[in-house]
């Protein structure tokens, strides 16, 4: 039986601030890609993706047409409104 199997997570995706509890941690686009997947192919449910200036999660998640909860965190103002922009677009 995977880790994920029937549970909720919350992602947290984070090169500097660290790991809330109760979230599980991802550095990069490519590591919280593969933890995404993980889940999904375990039957979890991502509850929550809370990231920084990550708008390559967003392209891959609006390609799959998959629509997590999103959640922002990021000093970079252009990088945050490019995020917004395209949860604007897709998500709602």
């Amino acid at each position: 039986m995977n880790l994920y199997s029937g549970m909720k997570i919350k992602i947290w995706v984070d090169d500097i601030r660290p790991v809330p509890s109760g979230y599980e941690g991802t550095k990069s686009v490519e590591e919280t890609i593969n933890l995404i997947e993980e889940i999904e192919a375990a039957g979890g449910e991502i509850e929550v993706l809370y990231g920084g200036d990550a708008i390559k999660i967003l392209d891959y998640l609006a390609e799959r047409e998959i629509f997590y909860p999103i959640r922002i965190h990021t000093a970079n103002p252009v990088g945050r409104a490019n995020m917004e922009r395209m949860i604007e677009r897709y998500w709602n």
